[in-house]
């Protein structure tokens, strides 16, 4: 409770009243399951500063202040039967050229303003994934999913939803290993791979890129580099994949979360309810302080 209520006091909030209920609140939704979805946002649109253009490391994302929703798509695409209706694409694209400083893990964005880039990993999943996009329309916020091409190819229209959705969509790997003992080769291939499913999938070409576990080497940032992805890493990492408790998710995020962080989550990779249910806790613990949510572009 200590260490929830030292978070708080980082983000601003004033009363050990407040951490209490967020504590209450982050149990609470743990016990209902990860498909409760709250019944209101903890903000308005009002309560947040008036948006303007964003930052990114090279050019500005843009901001979704709380409550502007992307728009919405069809519910039919969460089925596995909306895959036989993929956009047409090609197989591939030219990629685009990088300059040496966009072929660098980004750790976070522009610290002068009070952005929080959310990005989610591993899946798409069916449990989770669903819960995870109606939060996030609930509250209006873009995030980016670093998707794995074996679990997309399994689950196409979660793909398509999450794109149609407004949010962007990156590239995770294939299978995804540690990068660092695999050669130029097979670097490629996990990456071209997975590139070419998801631009077949939703019309659109990945172009950021994360190493599984953000375990870099320099044959995987050339090879990124080669296919026009730039490369994401992240600064609050509430080590989630470990199950360690709504509470302990939850806090680990408010305590290190600052202007210009970029927030690790998962929603695949086994079960995500804990992280599901922090989700639903801190975000309009984040909300309430004035945080605006981006997808930065490439």
């Amino acid at each position: 409770m200590l260490l929830v209520a030292a978070g708080m006091s980082l983000l601003g909030l004033t009363g050990c009243g407040r951490a209490a209920e967020v504590v209450r609140a982050a149990r609470a939704l743990e016990s209902q399951g990860p498909d409760a979805v709250p019944d209101s946002p903890a903000a308005s649109p009002s309560a947040a500063p008036s948006p303007s253009a964003a930052p990114s490391p090279s050019a500005g994302p843009s901001e979704t202040p709380a409550g502007a929703a992307p728009a919405p798509a069809s519910a039919a695409a969460m089925t596995p039967s909306a895959a036989a209706s993929a956009p047409s694409a090609p197989a591939s694209a030219p990629a685009r050229t990088l300059t040496a400083g966009e072929s660098r893990p980004v750790y976070e964005l522009n610290a002068e303003r009070r952005v929080v880039a959310l990005t989610i990993d591993d899946g798409p999943d069916p449990r989770h994934t669903p819960t995870v996009l109606a939060l996030l329309e609930q509250y209006g916020i873009r995030a980016t999913f670093f998707l794995i091409g074996e679990n997309a190819v399994e689950h196409a229209g979660l793909v398509r939803e999450i794109a149609a959705r407004g949010h962007h969509i990156a590239n995770h790997t294939w299978t995804h290993p540690d990068l660092r003992g695999l050669s130029e080769g097979k670097v490629r291939d996990e990456l071209e791979r997975t590139s070419d499913l998801l631009h077949r999938t939703t019309g659109k070409v990945p172009t950021w890129f994360r190493a599984p576990g953000g375990d870099w080497s320099s044959t995987a940032l050339r090879v990124s580099a080669d296919l026009g992805m730039r490369p994401m890493a992240w600064s609050v990492d509430p080590r989630d994949w470990a199950r360690p408790g709504t509470g302990v998710i939850t806090d680990r995020i408010l305590k290190d979360v600052r202007p210009g962080a970029i927030v690790l989550n998962h929603d695949g990779g086994g079960d995500r309810s804990q992280t599901v249910a922090a989700l639903k806790a801190y975000l309009p613990v984040l909300i309430d302080s004035g945080y605006y949510f981006t997808a930065p572009p490439g």
